[in-house]
């Protein structure tokens, strides 16, 4: 259990997750937050990691940096993906286990998860079929960072947990063009269709697939609600429980952004993985639920985007 003067380091505090997990520590009164820019600290660098661990010594650590992006960004840089997530999630993880952290919590992401993974899917589905291949790289990472935390936890007794969110959206996300997800990037189009009065946009794909989406700020009173009342090696789950087509997605984006042009469906591209529903009920059991509703979420997200001209930019 956390204490309130405990020093907290949140790897990627800038990210739209490590960002929100920031705001609910300091909700919640935590004081000794440790943090560390890219400039600052190079995760990736070993020697970098090792040293910044030897002098600040934290005893908690969320681990919520990444290379993340959407199916153009996973695809075109495979190697780049699979690199810098596995080097930067093992030197965190390495060096807090070799300067004696309490506890560690691992942010993964729910494409770990079997691309054709019975609905909804649940932890122990792990490592039972085929990844999809379009973000394959990314997800092997991940997966290696959660079986380090649990390896170390077996050979050497730590309490190091991981959490899988399903697609996040909120504050703090990734506009880019190409290489955000397709909320963020929904949400960028239709707003840059209205404003130039374009009259038709186009989508990736058929809108058929079937995603869940959990607002950030949920996300992060989950993380911190683990960090306190969970130890386990079998990783956690985070969603909503709920889904929604990709086709009612744009329509429900375009009706917030008030675009009323046409939308048009480019079957050319992939769809990614058919469907992708998380089985949320160990969150529930452990008394942890969800509370920002898709509409809702998305008027945050997108007051976000208006207010935050750097990010939209990006």
């Amino acid at each position: 259990m956390m204490n309130k003067d405990s020093k907290i380091y949140v790897a990627g505090h800038n990210g739209m997750v490590g960002s929100a997990i920031v705001r609910e520590l300091i909700k919640e009164g935590y004081t000794n937050l440790v943090l560390r820019t890219h400039k600052e600290l190079d995760l990736i660098n070993q020697n970098q990691v090792a040293e910044f661990f030897e002098l600040e010594k934290p005893e908690y650590v969320f681990l919520a940096a990444a290379k993340v992006g959407g199916i153009v960004a996973n695809n075109e840089a495979l190697a780049d993906f699979m690199y810098e997530n596995m080097m930067l999630e093992m030197n965190v993880i390495n060096s807090a286990w070799k300067n004696g952290c309490k506890k560690l919590e691992f942010l993964g992401s729910s494409c770990i998860y079997p691309r054709n993974a019975m609905q909804p899917i649940k932890e122990e589905y792990l490592l039972t079929g085929t990844l999809e291949k379009t973000n394959e790289a990314y997800a092997l990472a991940k997966i290696s960072g959660l079986k380090y935390c649990e390896f170390l936890n077996k050979q050497y007794g730590t309490d190091y947990i991981s959490v899988m969110p399903t697609n996040l959206y909120g504050p703090n996300d990734n506009y880019h063009p190409t290489h955000s997800h397709v909320l963020p990037a929904l949400i960028r189009r239709f707003h840059e269709a209205k404003v130039n009065n374009i009259k038709e946009v186009v989508c990736w794909g058929d809108g058929s697939p079937l995603r869940e989406f959990l607002y950030v700020d949920d996300l992060a009173e989950l993380c911190v609600f683990l960090m306190n009342n969970y130890s386990g090696n079998e990783t956690v789950n985070a969603g909503t429980g709920k889904e929604i087509s990709i086709k009612e997605l744009t329509k429900l984006v375009a009706k917030i952004i008030g675009y009323n042009g046409e939308i048009k469906w480019d079957t050319s591209k992939p769809n990614g993985t058919p469907r992708k529903l998380l089985d949320v009920s160990k969150a529930k059991a452990l008394g942890w639920t969800y509370k920002t509703e898709l509409e809702t979420g998305i008027k945050l997200a997108y007051d976000d985007f208006l207010n935050n001209k750097m990010r939209a930019e990006r």
